[in-house]
């Protein structure tokens, strides 16, 4: 059986690393897609483990030879998913994780559709986000108002997404994000419906 792809979208400072860490005993075996991007590196980032890091020449030459599933500019960078390493973790029926944006859900479900089932994840409200985001530090003022300012754009997005996950508490949030991580490996696409139907036919 092939893979299947797992989106998860949702504003920085949601949580969404801490809901994959904490469910990450609960799901089986998966590949985290890590995204191509062409920002600076955070402290403590790592090229190969957080992001792959690359110029915006770089990137713009992935584009043209067509390597990426999807990618979107965000806050002036360039971020996108390469095709090879996710191809290869979906032809060993690995379940694939994106942590993209809603641009990129666009294009990951335009793309590969039957595949893909997808999760926007949220703190409970707006003034929670900024509180997070403050305390994360990682980031200065003007940088965390256009998270913010993005946000509240994003969030008119739910209803494209199959599933939300509002994460107040990480136990629940967590529990909620294994049930549906497991439930996306049971989603067959339109090609594995009709290999069965022949078989069961005969």
């Amino acid at each position: 059986m092939q893979g299947a792809i797992l989106v998860l979208s949702g504003p920085s400072g949601a949580g969404k690393s801490t809901i994959i860490n904490h469910a990450s005993d609960e799901i089986g075996e998966y590949y985290f897609s890590i995204s191509t991007t062409t920002r600076e590196p955070r402290e403590g980032e790592k090229n190969g483990v957080d992001y792959y890091f690359v110029t915006h020449a770089q990137f713009e030459e992935g584009i043209k030879a067509g390597d990426f599933l999807e990618y979107a500019t965000v806050h002036g960078n360039y971020y996108g998913t390469s095709l090879k390493p996710v191809n290869s973790a979906l032809e060993e029926g690995k379940l694939v994780i994106f942590d993209i944006d809603v641009q990129g859900h666009r294009l990951v479900r335009a793309k590969m559709g039957d595949y893909v089932t997808s999760a926007f994840i949220t703190p409970p409200t707006l003034s929670e986000l900024e509180k997070r985001l403050y305390a994360r530090a990682t980031d200065d003022k003007s940088i965390i108002e256009r998270r913010v300012k993005n946000a509240k754009e994003e969030i008119h997005a739910l209803g494209e997404f199959d599933f939300i996950i509002i994460n107040d508490e990480i136990p629940k949030a967590s529990a909620q994000f294994a049930t549906i991580a497991n439930a996306a490996r049971l989603k067959q696409n339109n090609e594995e419906l009709e290999k069965f139907v022949k078989i069961w036919d005969n």
